[in-house]
């Protein structure tokens, strides 16, 4: 498996995943220009893509996707719920509706429910001979029920929004400064990094930090608090990058 953050930040979400057979977007938050060059720049023509798959209805993941959609003719992987919420692909035909599980072409996926103020949000595991990548975005906690899915995975696309000082002290209004904190909101450095120490294993090659706030975040202080927060549960591992909004991480293959 091969995936790519091509962009991940407020302004927009999309990630690439290529399988052995099947070539996935996972969310679509970028205008269709920036998706195309992106996955040209790495040699992927937009237009081969099979499967979108989308985490939930706000902008900054769906922006995209009904012009994706159809330039390309990929089918949408998401719950029914879901797509009912999505008021411009209402009518496209080309759906899989998906419930918790499902495979595709040797590729298993396994979604759950996120904690989210959307409809019917989810999260991701990918699974193929025996690989897995997760795909934990845009929640304000991980339900400890879900943790048998996410424990010793290859690679994690993991959300670490914001600091909480530089939240809390920072330029947000009140009310958004609580919605971000809430249990339907997302996951901070801290909250992301502790859970991180339950779920990583032998197997693990790779984090990707996702969905830096750019007003609460940096990437040094999210960097520092994984780091310190490892250190302090004994745990050595350093092949932690964060993705950016405007520049695509680099491929990874496992």
């Amino acid at each position: 498996m091969k995936v790519v953050v091509l962009s991940s930040g407020s302004k927009g979400n999309v990630t690439y995943l290529e399988t052995k057979n099947k070539k996935f977007l996972l969310d679509a938050g970028r205008n269709y220009k920036y998706i195309y060059e992106n996955l040209k720049d790495i040699g992927v023509d937009i237009k081969s893509i099979d499967y979108v798959v989308i985490t939930h209805n706000h902008s900054d993941h769906i922006a995209g996707l009904k012009t994706l959609l159809n330039k390309t003719g990929a089918v949408l992987i998401v719950s029914e719920k879901l797509f009912y919420s999505i008021e411009d692909v209402k009518e496209y035909k080309h759906i899989i509706v998906l419930e918790d599980e499902i495979d595709l072409d040797g590729v298993h996926i396994t979604s759950f429910k996120s904690s989210h103020d959307a409809p019917d949000s989810r999260n991701y595991v990918f699974e193929e001979e025996g690989k897995k990548i997760c795909y934990v975005t845009d929640t304000g906690y991980v339900n400890t029920k879900n943790f048998k899915f996410l424990k010793n995975l290859d690679v994690y696309l993991f959300e670490s929004n914001h600091d909480i000082e530089l939240l809390t002290h920072g330029p947000y209004p009140d009310w958004l400064k609580r919605r971000v904190l809430s249990d339907e909101g997302h996951l901070s450095n801290k909250a992301s990094s502790f859970y991180l120490t339950k779920l990583i294993g032998d197997k693990t090659k790779k984090i990707v930090l996702i969905h830096l706030s750019e007003t609460n975040n940096t990437e040094s202080v999210a960097m520092d608090t994984i780091n310190n927060t490892f250190k302090e549960y004994g745990i050595d591992f350093k092949n932690i990058e964060c993705a950016r909004q405007n520049e695509r991480t680099e491929v990874i293959e496992i």
